[in-house]
């Protein structure tokens, strides 16, 4: 049976979220039930802290993303911003607007995966607020980490013979992201109420929009080889974004190379189906969460054979620009065609049906509006 919101009350409502968040860090002197947290800072390292905001019909569709995955992937889009920082994310903060097709039981699922993505990465929940919205669910997540001081990377320091490495694949996201957009008008199209998605072997894809990780592991193996990159950032914009912001910020060009760049196959089997540029949707889908690093050429042997981690290209001088090296020697310029968030055409809440619809706890609302790809 559904629980209205409106029959726990907003503290009611905040007590039965974070009963079950116990705080791990030691830097966590005071969590939730405060006017404030409480944030100790150890005297060797420096504060980071990040925030994004998902609003549905912009960054999410809840016909077709489970609500326990949109938690998951509120609090690690965040974790993912401080390892871009060679940083650690500590604490979180979770605000969450919700309009009255939502229940009790369909918070429960968004905060039971941002307890599973806190469990997963060490994180506290320290804070937050709920409130009503007339516009849909909205979720604004804001992480607090830590770095030893001196040690922070940014995006403004690379510099001219730098390798560029990237990790993981890229354009998985994306493809995650049309897989599940064709079959959700494939679906409305049949006008079945049971019908099944096919969606076989296509599970890694999937993973990687709706699930991402945080690549912790990474930032872990980088520390162990006594690499500090010099620029570091997250792919959630797209590489062909992600690269020109360090060029931007560092004052230099680069060249990056097609067939260095790495694909899954799943990747490369979807955008084959959709009759799509791989390249183009992995230099420009986004969403994948991978880090885009540079290193001097002095730490090359270090990270060519690191797990997970591919050289894709180098930084050059700034008059050079930055291009893609085609497979036949040729150059394209990089344009920043990934997410933009105030793009015209990119809002597709446009396509919103009206609210009301009975749902199931930790299940869509039938009528949510659509996605775009998420900032």
């Amino acid at each position: 049976m559904a629980t209205e919101i409106s029959s726990l009350g907003e503290f009611g409502l905040i007590d039965r979220l974070t009963r079950d968040f116990p705080l791990v860090n030691e830097s966590s002197v005071l969590g939730v039930g405060d006017d404030a947290a409480i944030i100790s800072v150890p005297a060797d390292k420096e504060a980071l802290v990040t925030t994004d905001l998902l609003l549905e019909g912009i960054h999410f569709d809840v016909r077709y993303v489970p609500l326990m995955h949109l938690g998951y992937k509120a609090a690690v889009v965040n974790f993912s911003d401080v390892y871009a920082m060679n940083g650690e994310p500590k604490q979180i903060t979770v605000s969450i607007g919700v309009s009255s097709r939502f229940t009790v039981e369909h918070i429960d699922a968004i905060y039971a995966g941002i307890k599973l993505a806190c469990e997963a990465y060490g994180v506290d929940l320290v804070g937050g607020d709920t409130s009503a919205s007339v516009t849909g669910l909205v979720i604004s997540v804001t992480c607090l980490g830590e770095v030893e001081k001196g040690k922070a990377v940014r995006r403004s320091g690379a510099k001219e013979t730098n390798l560029i490495c990237v990790s993981g694949d890229l354009g998985a996201a994306y493809m995650g992201l049309q897989l599940l957009e064709r079959e959700n008008q494939v679906a409305a199209q049949s006008g079945d109420p049971d019908f099944q998605p096919n969606f076989a072997g296509k599970e890694y894809i999937l993973q990687r929009q709706l699930r991402p990780e945080a690549r912790k592991d990474i930032v872990e193996r980088l520390r162990a080889a006594g690499v500090t990159p010099t620029a570091m950032m997250d792919v959630s914009d797209g590489l062909s974004s992600e690269l020109l912001h360090i060029c931007k910020a560092s004052g230099v060009g680069c060249r990056v190379y097609e067939d260095r760049i790495p694909i899954d196959y799943q990747t490369a089997i979807m955008a084959e189906e959709l009759n799509m540029n791989l390249v183009t949707a992995a230099m420009n889908g986004g969403e994948d969460y991978e880090l885009l690093f540079t290193v001097p050429l002095t730490d090359k042997d270090k990270v060519e054979h690191m797990e997970g981690v591919r050289m894709i290209g180098y930084i050059t001088a700034p008059s050079l620009g930055a291009a893609l090296v085609t497979r036949d020697g040729g150059e394209l310029p990089i344009r920043a065609q990934g997410w933009n968030a105030f793009t015209p055409g990119e809002d597709t809440a446009a396509r919103a049906a009206a609210e009301g619809a009975e749902t199931n706890a930790g299940e869509a609302p039938a009528d949510a509006p659509a996605q775009g790809e998420e900032k």
